[in-house]
């Protein structure tokens, strides 16, 4: 019997592969980056041909250096940045374009337009999303409308459209030569186009983004026993190998969170920021800026949905401390400069960079740091970049909270910034409740091993999966409430600042 499962988790900034025990134990990872092509101001995109090849080489290298083969495997499983779109041919294999990728803004005109002549509500009670640049359809709308050949082959039924998790999934079943064309409900919630209730395309949000069906992928439970398909000898496992699971990136966290009981929820740090609120079998329509989002469909059970916070920028304003400004060599340097002072000396840094998420949904909105004086240092400017990690994650929590009425006791997280203690440790300061961090780390990539190995019997039940989780840390609230009342409001005056900077038609 395979003794392992694993999981291709192709995020934003890099692809890796990683290898899991019965434990949920990580037995072996390989990962890449991949590049970010900026074309244009707030123009974001991705090669998917150079993912694709990413993906072969970090499976390969991983299997290899486990001294591990593909027979050990009882099941894989994929996770994926999500409302990244790929339009290509199915007979060529060929994109027509750059992958859109989610933080891109270049649909803004058609995301408001869609709002000012009133197809936002129908959008909402359909979908669960407003009418914003982060989702799909507004991005296959732009390479139908804006790449020679797309709009007659996408007629014709050669150009065919999918998320991340889509196009490798089609690479890996064959291809050109009987590729599989599929997507599961976590990704489909995240295009606009798929109705919540049926669990199946739209026709009429379809037609508002004049997208023909025949594009779109055949939407299966995220966990399924009939499995995804099967990968192909050809391919970097080298022989057949069951393809049973498949989630979004965020949803895939609050699985490997084992977030299963209505109420639960977790944060991911990356990128950007998620907070999902696991609602249960019920559909709670947020009605302050939050998205309702499909959590997961285990089998042929009843799917189950979320609350979720999006936030745009957090872990890549990091970066852009060290990328763009050169204050920091590296993301733990932060830690180390933002520690030379008590606080921010007044600093705020909101990093709209392109536009703010949850729960504003402001395109116009740009980044802005305010409050300096000549005695603000890069140090100050360090620290109000974590602090503005852990204020983004109150305004969610804050919506949340008004939504569904449920009061967090703690707030699990996950991903790359959790390794930084005193972002942690201001975020649970800003909250007011404690923040815990479980054993395993990598809970996305956890969380698509987990669907793939509940599909083929792997693990026999999700309360199995909940015995395997472990903390690993955890840290207190340490700031007074009036500390905490007046930081907040501080937030919210700079939030104030970064509205209304860019003019959208």
């Amino acid at each position: 019997m395979a003794d392992f499962v694993g999981a291709i988790d192709q995020g934003t900034t890099s692809t890796r592969f990683m290898i899991f025990d019965h434990g949920g134990n990580e037995v072996a990872r390989h990962q890449l980056d991949h590049e970010q092509i900026l074309p244009r101001p707030a123009w974001v995109e991705h090669n998917p041909t150079e993912i694709w090849e990413r993906t072969r080489a970090v499976v390969e290298t991983a299997l290899r250096q486990a001294g591990l083969r593909a027979a050990d495997l009882a099941a894989v499983g994929i996770t994926n940045q999500r409302e990244t779109s790929v339009v290509w041919n199915k007979t060529t294999g060929r994109p027509y374009h750059n992958a859109i990728v989610w933080q891109d803004t270049r649909t803004d005109r058609i995301a408001s337009a869609l709002e000012r002549e009133g197809r936002g509500e129908m959008i909402r009670a359909r979908a669960g999303l407003p009418p914003a640049t982060y989702f799909s359809g507004g991005k296959i709308q732009w390479i139908i409308e804006n790449v020679d050949g797309v709009r007659a082959d996408a007629e014709n039924g050669e150009a065919v459209f999918g998320t991340i998790d889509s196009w490798l999934l089609w690479h890996l079943t064959g291809g050109v030569d009987g590729g599989v064309h599929v997507t599961d409900p976590t990704n489909a919630s995240r295009t606009m186009l798929m109705n919540l209730d049926t669990l199946d395309w739209d026709d009429e949000l379809l037609a508002l983004f004049g997208v023909p069906r025949a594009m779109l992928p055949q939407i299966r439970p995220s966990s399924n026993p009939a499995l995804y398909g099967m990968t192909r000898p050809d391919g970097p496992f080298g022989t057949e190998v069951a393809l049973a699971g498949d989630l979004g990136d965020q949803q895939a966290a609050t699985v490997g969170q084992v977030c299963f009981e209505a109420g639960a929820a977790k944060n991911t740090y990356g990128t950007g920021n998620f907070l999902l609120l696991n609602t249960g079998t019920e559909l709670v329509r947020s009605k302050h800026g939050l998205l309702t989002t499909v959590c997961y469909q285990l089998g042929d059970a009843a799917p189950v949905y979320a609350l979720e916070g999006s936030i745009a920028v957090t872990g890549s304003a990091v970066q852009w401390l060290r990328d763009q400004l050169g204050i920091i060599s590296g993301a733990a340097q932060s830690e180390t400069l933002a520690r030379q002072v008590a606080d921010s000396g007044g600093v705020y840094f909101v990093p709209a960079f392109s536009g703010l998420f949850a729960p504003y949904w402001r395109s116009d909105a740009r980044g802005v740091i305010v409050g300096l004086s000549r005695y603000n240092t890069n140090a100050h400017l360090a620290r109000a970049t974590l602090e503005s990690i852990g204020y983004q994650t109150k305004d969610v929590v804050v919506a949340m909270q008004q939504d569904s009425g449920v009061t967090l006791d703690v707030l699990r997280v996950d991903g790359g910034v959790t390794a930084n203690d005193l972002a942690m440790q201001l975020q649970a300061d800003i909250l007011g409740v404690p923040v815990s961090k479980p054993a395993v780390a990598e809970t996305t990539a956890l969380g698509a091993a987990y669907a793939a190995g509940l599909a083929v019997g792997f693990w026999s039940s999700t309360a199995e999966l909940v015995q395997n989780w472990h903390e690993d840390r955890r840290w207190q609230p340490a700031w007074t409430d009036d500390q905490r009342a007046a930081g907040y409001a501080g937030w919210k005056k700079a939030v104030e600042r970064t509205l209304g900077w860019v003019d959208v038609d």
